[in-house]
């Protein structure tokens, strides 16, 4: 697809993550903004997965393993074509949007998520069943920096290599901020690429908000065999919201009435 119109899909999926936090009072804005670039690319340019082929076997399967990142996913879902909710009953009462995807209620969320670290888990069990199937799709994850803290993620990619799963591209969302501060001065994670490559990943490292590196990377793990790749994309946390952007204090605030209309106008374009 051609960038320019990966870019309008982006904004308007980081419009619609404005709009749901907003109306809901809650949620996750500052990752959910950060990531839309990487997921407007898996569900429009990367991953087999459409409206016609959702209830199918046979297709690619995305795990959104920091799943507080939901508005980011359901935005992109609903741009894809793929949601079925009102986007606006986000985190209400009854509603299936909520503040973690849940795959008994959502077409095209493939794991149930929020738990952090588990999500990696899953979409190994996802790549390992394929291989023993012989369907040759593909199993994304999206694994958030601060969340790379969890010791079950590293558990999750020593057995990924060990069991050659070059059917799985694990995406690390490094945009170096988690809920309470810079992630290094919470326990230090870094090195990302050093660790995965210790675990005997295939490991590429791309800008997470620029498509043509993103394109790059994952034709890169597309051609890798005999291990699973990580994708390590750097990103800005808060991305398109001028006060959001780098703020760790928006991990997890919904904007008032005039920061919502500050963060919209910000959106009216591609800046």
């Amino acid at each position: 697809m051609d960038n320019n119109l990966l870019k309008e899909h982006a904004l308007n999926a980081r419009r619609k993550i404005i709009q749901m936090v907003y109306n809901a009072q809650s949620g996750h804005p500052g990752g959910s903004l950060g990531s839309a670039d990487i997921l407007t690319y898996l569900y429009f340019e990367e991953m087999n997965v459409n409206k016609d082929n959702v209830s199918a076997i046979d297709r690619d399967r995305f795990v959104l393993s920091k799943g507080h990142c939901s508005p980011g996913l359901y935005a992109v879902l609903d741009e894809a074509g793929l949601m079925h909710e009102d986007l606006m009953s986000f985190r209400q009462i009854n509603s299936k949007l909520q503040g973690h995807p849940n795959m008994n209620y959502i077409d095209g969320v493939d794991m149930s998520t929020g738990s952090l670290g588990q999500g990696v888990s899953a979409a190994v069990g996802m790549a390992l069943a394929n291989k023993l199937d012989n369907n040759d799709h593909r199993v994304y994850v999206l694994c958030g920096d601060g969340e790379s803290e969890e010791g079950i993620v590293w558990e999750a990619l020593m057995a990924a290599a060990h069991y050659k799963l070059d059917n799985l591209c694990i995406i690390f969302d490094l945009n170096g901020l988690q809920i309470d501060g810079n992630v290094q001065d919470v326990i230090g994670p870094l090195p990302l690429a050093d660790k995965a490559k210790a675990f005997n990943a295939n490991v590429i490292e791309c800008d997470g908000n620029d498509f043509d590196s993103l394109r790059q990377a994952f034709k890169k793990a597309r051609e890798c065999k005999e291990t699973a790749s990580v994708i390590i994309a750097s990103t800005v946390k808060g991305k398109g919201v001028s006060y959001m952007e780098n703020n760790y204090a928006w991990h997890g605030a919904a904007p008032k009435e005039d920061d919502y209309k500050i963060a919209m106008e910000d959106l009216k374009e591609v800046r």
